[in-house]
């Protein structure tokens, strides 16, 4: 036994040189800088860092490096760092009418106060291969918009204000944190929303699908997408007032849905609520869409069995690094577990054949 360890060892650690050459590649080819991935893929960058939880740019560009571009190898490094750092305190919570935008758009106002910002965005793209990329010229820099300073409002607030939509009050409690409590059902909003924010997008992204499919019914409207940057800030007790302690990019999407009232509350709208870190549009929508589904119950509608309304099935399926290792640990060696199953299985074929002898036998008999 003793000897099959070392072997083992042996295979494993020639594995990890291997690994390591085929992570560089042809050495003729120029090697990938962690700061090209950081300022050229910035948009794996961004799910990098929402699925692990920490918001680091150079440290998502170098775990994509380490994983060869596998982003959910990353994001198990980004976890996995993030649980040996030392945390000092809670920030506040973020701003987002105080963010600087630099996109904004709204698909239920057309004319809204501080206007439609297109910003940087596939949407008008056409899609098609850009050959003129592999000659890796330079990039002649886009016109940049005015700065306007100031807040920039919600959409929602403009129906809010006409009671059009329901009234979520900010709350003082401190929500329960995933990353320091095992998830526990049922969830609150807080706790379902921040495991949604660390869901693989994938997953999001079809539960989400198949509400507008019908699975859920939660036709939605975004009422705002936003991305920009916000301060964050931090209580310092030895001040006795908050200072700022960086900025952040972050996605919000808010949706607005229909919703025929109940014996409480008069008809109006309801919303869904997404919020990402970096420019992740995809997420932050479907996000948005599978938490209005999940609200049926506190809403007062009816259950109709959709996948996105049970919150167990999505708060325990959503994540990636959860379901990659129920996934892969099956390729580990299970020889015993195998050796106890094939020998239940020639068992029962032996008594299976032995009983089909007997009936033959009995048969030949009569």
């Amino acid at each position: 036994m003793y000897v099959a360890v070392k072997g083992g060892e042996r295979a494993i650690g020639n594995a990890h040189e291997w690994l390591a050459e085929e992570r560089r590649g042809d050495t003729t080819v120029a090697e990938l800088t962690v700061p090209q991935i950081r300022e050229q893929l910035k948009l794996a960058v961004n799910r990098v860092m929402a699925e692990g939880s920490l918001y680091d740019p150079d440290l998502a560009a170098l775990a994509i490096k380490q994983a060869r571009g596998d982003l959910i190898e990353a994001i198990f490094l980004i976890r996995a760092y993030r649980t040996t750092l030392p945390r000092f305190g809670a920030s506040l919570p973020v701003e987002t009418a105080d963010m600087a935008v630099d996109r904004r758009v709204s698909a239920t106002f057309k004319d809204l106060p501080g206007g439609q910002i297109l910003g940087p965005t596939f949407d008008y793209t056409h899609r098609l291969i850009d050959f003129k990329l592999a000659a890796e010229g330079d990039v002649d820099p886009a016109p940049q918009a005015p700065a306007e300073g100031g807040p920039v409002p919600h959409v929602t607030g403009f129906l809010g204000r006409d009671g059009l939509i329901q009234d979520e009050p900010r709350s003082d409690a401190t929500p329960p944190d995933l990353t320091r409590e095992p998830l526990e059902l049922p969830a609150s909003r807080p706790l379902r929303l921040q495991a949604i924010t660390r869901g693989d997008e994938g997953f999001i992204l079809s539960l989400a699908y198949s509400t507008q499919r019908g699975y859920g019914r939660t036709h939605a409207f975004v009422g705002e997408l936003r991305i920009g940057t916000v301060a964050v800030e931090m209580d310092i007790p030895e001040l006795g007032f908050a200072i700022e302690i960086g900025e952040i990019e972050l996605t919000e999407c808010e949706t607005v849905n229909q919703f025929t009232g109940s014996r409480t509350e008069p008809p109006q709208f309801t919303r869904g609520y997404g919020l990402v870190f970096g420019q992740s549009e995809r997420k932050s929508i479907a996000m948005s869409l599978v938490d209005r589904a999940l609200r049926w119950e506190e809403l007062g509608e009816d259950y109709v069995g959709a996948p996105a309304q049970d919150q167990e099935f999505v708060l325990s399926h959503c994540d990636n690094i959860q379901a990659t290792g129920f996934l892969e640990h099956i390729k580990l060696p299970h020889y015993v577990d195998f050796q106890a199953e094939l020998e239940l299985v020639r068992r029962l074929r032996a008594e299976a054949e032995a009983a089909r002898n007997a009936t033959a036998d009995r048969e030949a008999a009569e």
